[in-house]
């Protein structure tokens, strides 16, 4: 998940006094593990072999050691055994900066790294940054593919996917439901990836046990593409640290993860590390196909249009849709059709449409998602995602979920404009984040006397939303359009393939803006074979379904499986 959101409507994020709409997008969930030996864990077992005291986080001292453990997890009736080695790794905030440093975390002296010695108290910016890596034993490390994965945010630990989709142990969370308080229940995942690939989850800089330090740290670390700078630092140092240089690469990243995942393989790269594959969940590349903040950007309608076929799927599910169809999926496709269709037009002829016309849309509207035809009027056809939320159920007084939009519960104030809170975030969170320093200590044995932090949304922090595209052209840094990023990349790195996946109860990265964002790609057509969908009946979060985590698992391996060879 991500940055927690202000209700369902935007997280208005400040820099250079403008005020930009950005979608909440990550996995804020919490977790809740157990010791290694508890019965509970089946037959996960861990033995250590490093202990780790606190870190001294001062950019001039190495890094505390790794701590390596040993367990295994069985998926698909086979047992897998597998090394995990907990750690920090230490980037700098510009590839000269990170050339002086060791990789034990050490800064080369000035007579080596040619660099000029920093002034008392002015050391240039670094970052430590979290990982567990699980590496499947008895296998050839050269030939064993390896995913790097994250959420997003920005500024969110990747303790979701961590606890949740395909590492060795997941957090049991009911589909639908909030849990009640502690104790959570950690067990061995049935859906491990270790099957297919060796994993490696990693916190963004000021997360997780990672901290940003030195000169302008925020400024170095928190932005577009300071963010894929630190992530493409930390993947090579990665590859150089365990001699996998001459594995097959993939990318999986989930919701503004997705994001890092375009400006992440094109920074990649520029830096000579091709990728095999990229996996893109929960995507948002254009922060214009948000179907939040689109009411502050008049004249920008694609969030309004492209959200309108999840907020059908969110009114089919809750049994608000006239005349109900018994099938979702071929339902959707009408409803795709007609909002890039008539919908879309609609919206584009501002003042100049027909009320005729526009009572005509009107109607449609309320044919698709229950909301009366007389609201989408008073709203100039026009409804973000959190006053869709606000309004769907408020006749029982509760509001939809966001990241999920199968959740609900009861509105702040049946008063308000939209959505105060998010249902599924509200009640997953703490168990992921339980689970997450559990599992940290207990088993994997690190992060004693040490604080997990699950956001780095603290204090003055701000996102530096502004972008160049590597394609070049617009308006230089003012883009928060990713697209030209994975474009360029597909494009310079032709057998590279992409994998999109989402679901249709989303409401925080719509997937029929996904969809289209891809669709939209400037790319010749003769690449456009490499991306492939698929979409789930679930939210942001699709793991949290036990169905649809296995359907994920599969369709992940297999992606990783067709391409792992370059060759191909």
């Amino acid at each position: 998940m991500t940055i927690r959101s202000q209700a369902l409507k935007h997280t208005n994020l400040n820099h250079g006094g403008a005020k930009v709409a950005l979608v909440a997008a990550a996995f804020l969930l919490r977790a809740g593990a157990l010791p290694a030996q508890s019965s509970q864990n089946g037959d996960l077992t861990a033995t250590t072999t490093t202990t780790l005291a606190a870190p001294d986080t001062s950019p001039q001292h190495a890094l505390p050691p790794d701590s390596i453990t040993e367990g295994t997890v069985t998926v698909a009736g086979k047992a897998i055994a597998y090394k995990a080695v907990a750690g920090l790794l230490r980037v700098g905030g510009t590839d000269t900066q990170d050339a002086a440093i060791r990789l034990d975390g050490t800064l080369l002296p000035a007579s080596e790294s040619g660099a000029t010695p920093p002034k008392a108290g002015e050391e240039a910016a670094t970052a430590t940054m979290f990982y567990t890596a699980y590496f499947a034993k008895g296998v050839d490390a050269a030939t064993r593919p390896i995913v790097f994965i994250y959420n997003g945010g920005p500024g969110s630990a990747t303790m979701y996917l961590r606890m949740c989709s395909f590492g060795p142990v997941r957090v049991e969370l009911d589909d639908l439901g909030h849990p009640a308080g502690g104790p959570y229940k950690i067990v061995p995942n049935q859906d491990s990836l270790l099957d297919t690939a060796d994993l490696v989850f990693i916190d963004a800089p000021g997360t997780g046990y990672g901290r940003v330090m030195g000169k302008d740290a925020n400024k170095a670390f928190y932005g577009i593409d300071q963010d894929a700078g630190a992530f493409q630092r930390f993947i090579r140092r990665f590859l150089t640290k365990y001699n996998r240089w001459d594995s097959p690469r993939f990318l999986f990243g989930e919701s503004y993860g997705t994001t890092r995942d375009a400006v992440l393989s094109a920074a990649l790269q520029h830096h000579g590390v091709d990728l095999n594959g990229v996996v893109f969940l929960s995507q948002i590349l254009s922060f214009d196909d948000s179907a939040d903040g689109s009411d502050g950007n008049p004249g920008t309608e694609n969030g309004f249009f492209l959200a309108l076929p999840s907020f059908a799927a969110t009114a089919w599910f809750h049994h608000k849709v006239p005349n109900q169809p018994a099938e979702l999926q071929p339902w959707l496709h009408q409803v795709e059709q007609y909002a890039l269709g008539e919908y879309a037009s609609a919206l584009l002829q501002g003042s100049d449409l027909d009320p005729a016309r526009k009572a005509a849309v009107a109607s449609r509207l309320e044919s698709y998602t229950g909301i009366p035809a007389a609201l989408w009027i008073k709203a100039n056809l026009r409804l973000t995602g959190g006053e869709f939320a606000h309004d769907l159920l408020g006749d029982s007084g509760d509001t939809t979920g966001r990241l999920d939009s199968r959740w609900s519960g009861p509105s702040m104030n049946p008063l308000d404009r939209e959505a105060q809170y998010d249902p599924f975030t509200e009640a997953i969170e703490s168990a992921i984040e339980a689970a997450m320093n559990t599992y940290a200590q207990s088993t994997l044995k690190f992060g004693q006397d040490m604080t997990y932090q699950p956001s780095a949304r603290m204090g003055t922090w701000n996102w530096d939303m502004k972008h160049n595209s590597p394609l070049g052209g617009g308006w230089s840094g003012t883009f928060s359009n990713v697209m030209g990023d994975l474009a360029y990349t597909m494009k310079v790195n032709p057998r590279m393939h992409v994998l999109l996946m989402g679901g249709y109860f989303d409401l925080g990265t719509v997937y029929f803006g996904a969809t289209y964002e891809m669709k939209q790609l400037p790319i010749p057509a003769s690449l456009e074979k490499n991306i492939e969908y698929k979409f789930f009946p679930t939210g942001h979060m699709v793991y949290v379904n036990p169905q649809v985590r296995a359907d994920l698992h599969e369709r992940t391996a297999q992606f990783i499986r067709d391409y792992e060879n370059a060759a191909q």
